[in-house]
């Protein structure tokens, strides 16, 4: 199942709405690449609150989104890790250590707004880590 992801302004919201496939994930990241391109996005919000189940092969995709996205010119914030999914995520040596995550979706869309519209906040280093 294809995974939506909306337009808001210069933002991408990819909303996951159930578990996904390795195919799904893959497609995920390959539409996630094609709209940063041609919406020009500078900032991506996955929100993957519905998912209950999280595995090594969605944690390094979600990874590499990042990564690649933020090649291309664009953060990327991951929001909505359920308290079960983090634990075990944790348990199995999977962080997103180098990775944005928010509590939802409201506090990535903060998070987004102060990154990329605060340049002074990125020059002297106090939004390192949040």
């Amino acid at each position: 199942m294809p995974v939506p992801i909306l337009k808001q302004g210069t933002y991408l919201i990819a909303s996951v709405q159930s578990a996904l496939t390795d195919g799904d994930t893959e497609r995920l990241q390959d539409d996630l690449m094609a709209y940063v391109s041609r919406y020009r996005a500078r900032g991506i919000i996955v929100d993957v609150t519905a998912i209950d189940v999280m595995d090594s092969f969605a944690a390094r995709s979600l990874r590499n989104i990042a990564h690649m996205t933020k090649l291309r010119g664009a953060e990327t914030v991951i929001v909505g890790l359920q308290p079960e999914v983090a634990f075990a995520m944790v348990q199995l040596g999977l962080t997103f250590e180098d990775m944005h995550t928010a509590l939802d979706l409201e506090e990535g869309l903060s998070w987004l707004n102060r990154k990329l519209h605060n340049p002074r906040a990125q020059r002297d280093g106090r939004d390192r880590g949040r």
